[in-house]
């Protein structure tokens, strides 16, 4: 019996309509699998009932990955593709693996040699670096910065240094009700010359992107972060 084939499913990253972020073949795609592995089943419900799932959500089977899975984990998640049945693999939001523990589980499928196919839809990582302006030729993304000083702004220095020797556009995120904080850090911080992007609640109607220097984000008023996602880019002189 041939393996079934493991989908990359991307979801929104905000309140969006799934017809302006996914094409029409991927939630077919989608709304016919009855097999999901997931980072949160609550959210998952939500994105499949929006995408017009075509069974009832109490008979599609999901289940959720571990932050940390073990091997056991991976294999059990992995035995009813193995056996022939299909899934797709589910971020809480934008694109599964990129920025989550889904990608454990992508390369558990390569080593048992299931199919994994890449579905188009949003990232909010690329979707704030298309937006930008910044370096899209080379750029790199640190996930969480340290919450606590120094640590925190020793580390934004390191990046800024980075940037500027390598011009390289840094990529971080932080979780929602500490954007303000990560973003006076940063103004704190950096050089007055440093560009900084902050793009938050992307794909959504409350979308806002803005690329400054670090002075003239100095002069205005600060942008209202608070319980937004918000992708942070900065770039170097």
């Amino acid at each position: 019996m041939s393996a079934g084939l493991l989908y990359l499913v991307p979801v929104a990253v905000g309140d969006s309509n799934p017809n302006a972020i996914l094409p029409a073949e991927v939630q077919c795609i989608a709304r016919n699998l009855r097999y999901f592995v997931v980072e949160n089943a609550k959210s998952a419900r939500i994105e499949l009932k929006r995408i017009g799932i075509s069974h009832p959500v109490q008979e599609i089977d999901i289940r959720e990955l571990p932050r940390q899975p073990s091997q056991a984990d991976l294999d059990a998640l992995l035995a009813p593709l193995a056996a022939g049945q299909s899934a797709g693999l589910m971020s809480e939001a934008g694109a599964p693996a990129v920025a989550d523990p889904g990608a454990l589980l992508v390369h558990a499928a390569h080593v048992k040699g299931i199919r994994v196919i890449p579905l188009v839809g949003p990232s909010s990582l690329l979707l704030g670096l298309m937006a930008s302006g910044l370096n899209g030729q080379c750029f790199s993304f640190h996930g969480y910065l340290p919450v606590r000083e120094p640590e925190r702004c020793k580390r934004i220095i390191e990046l800024e240094r980075q940037s500027h020797r390598e011009l390289r556009t840094q990529i971080f995120i932080e979780t929602p009700y500490r954007n303000a904080a990560l973003f006076a850090a940063l103004l704190e911080t950096c050089r007055p010359d440093t560009r900084l992007c902050v793009a938050t609640e992307l794909t959504t109607s409350r979308e806002s992107i803005a690329t400054k220097r670090i002075d003239a984000w100095r002069a205005g008023p600060a942008p209202v972060l608070e319980k937004r996602p918000t992708v942070f880019l900065l770039l170097a002189g």
